[in-house]
């Protein structure tokens, strides 16, 4: 199955000024997506996604193309470890490692498409083939107060069937109490709330902030501090009650090795688009259960990374194994985005808060071109 060509494409769409949103340091005014397609000989096709920024991901993923059209398209570890030690010397960290895990999630799709079975399957067989979902929204709307549009939010989500949902902080401590502590009262204690600062604090405001909610029954704090910071990252656990959680800044196994080391977290959150894709988030995976670390995967994208996050859920090993074992969570996205889904011939949906792993060949969807076409940047 040899690569007869690489393709990327990206995407955009302006945001309506009404729709527009901020995480604590960007401003949301368009969606971005970069998704890369390998075309092989023989009519095989894969398709994978790149985190980050979408042009510059594009550029290094047509660097990387060239060392890699004509080989194999089974020789994904192969062809892993050559384009990273091609580019490690400017590149153990960020985009190259973004656009990589787009070549590396597209060649397992590939594979799973050649051999006519999931990537699950490839990868040794799933632990479970539905994953219950969280709600991802709760960012603060440009130029409005951000408490009662986030009630009005998450509580539309807990009506839709979703059980747990995480919202954006970081705007600082006292307002981000406020609106943890609104959020809380209006949804109950049965829904499971989570907190997503995006490095939005020093340490000590986190640990003020995680002091001061920490009678809400906070499931998880992400992204406390700067990602570079693991000291700090360690600080914020041990000094203040609400469990610490991080990783989708975070490229490659090198990186998580030095995480779990620090002991910088509780729960480890890997980006299948960003750390190194498939090959490299097996990997992660196995550190994790070794260092007996929570893994709850980052999904930031279309529907091409959440159905290349449901492949690697599926594998995720229970950990502790028991009669009853602790289910992982998927990220479901609900900001405005509309090709997030439309990108796929048949869109990825929760029911009641659940979504169901694709059980079909590779990563087990088919691409809608015409999407890709409407949206395309380079129009």
């Amino acid at each position: 199955m040899k690569i007869a060509a690489i393709r990327t494409h990206v995407l955009r769409h302006e945001l309506p000024e009404a729709e527009r949103f901020q995480s604590s340091f960007s401003t949301f005014r368009e969606r971005w997506a970069c998704l890369v397609e390998v075309e092989c000989a023989g009519g095989v096709t894969g398709w994978g996604e790149c985190l980050g920024p979408a042009l510059p991901n594009a550029a290094i993923v047509e660097a990387m193309a060239g060392r890699i059209i004509g080989r194999d398209a089974w020789d994904i570890e192969p062809i892993w470890l050559d384009l990273y030690n091609e580019f490690r010397d400017q590149g153990q960290r960020g985009l190259t490692m973004t656009a990589l895990s787009g070549v590396d999630i597209a060649l397992w799709d590939a594979a799973g498409k050649d051999l006519g079975a999931p990537v699950w399957r490839l990868l040794g067989g799933a632990h479970r083939m539905k994953v219950p979902a969280y709600a991802t929204g709760g960012f603060r709307p440009v130029g409005r107060d951000r408490i009662e549009p986030t009630v009005r939010e998450v509580t539309g989500y807990v009506s839709e069937g979703f059980r747990a949902a995480k919202i954006k902080i970081g705007y600082g401590a006292a307002e981000d109490a406020r609106a943890i502590r609104a959020l809380r009262e209006a949804v109950g204690p049965e829904i499971a709330l989570m907190v997503d600062a995006n490095h939005g604090y020093d340490a000590v405001e986190a640990v003020a902030l995680g002091r001061a909610v920490a009678d809400l029954d906070i499931g998880w704090f992400e992204e406390p501090v700067t990602p570079e910071h693991l000291r700090a990252y360690a600080e914020v656990r041990a000094r203040q009650p609400v469990p610490v959680a991080g990783g989708e800044t975070w490229h490659g196994r090198a990186a998580f090795a030095a995480a779990l080391e620090a002991g910088a977290v509780d729960i480890l959150q890997p980006d299948v688009c960003g750390c190194g894709g498939i090959t490299e988030m097996r990997k992660i995976f196995a550190m994790a259960e070794t260092a007996g670390v929570r893994v709850v995967p980052h999904v930031w994208g279309t529907g091409v990374a959440v159905a290349a996050a449901l492949q690697m859920l599926a594998t995720l090993p229970p950990s502790p194994p028991r009669h009853e074992p602790r289910p992982p969570l998927l990220e479901f996205d609900r900001t405005p985005n509309p090709f997030r889904m439309a990108v796929l011939a048949a869109p990825i949906e929760h029911e009641a808060g659940e979504v169901a792993v694709p059980e079909g060949p590779g990563l087990g969807f088919e691409i809608d071109r015409a999407t890709l076409e409407r949206f395309s940047a380079r129009r």
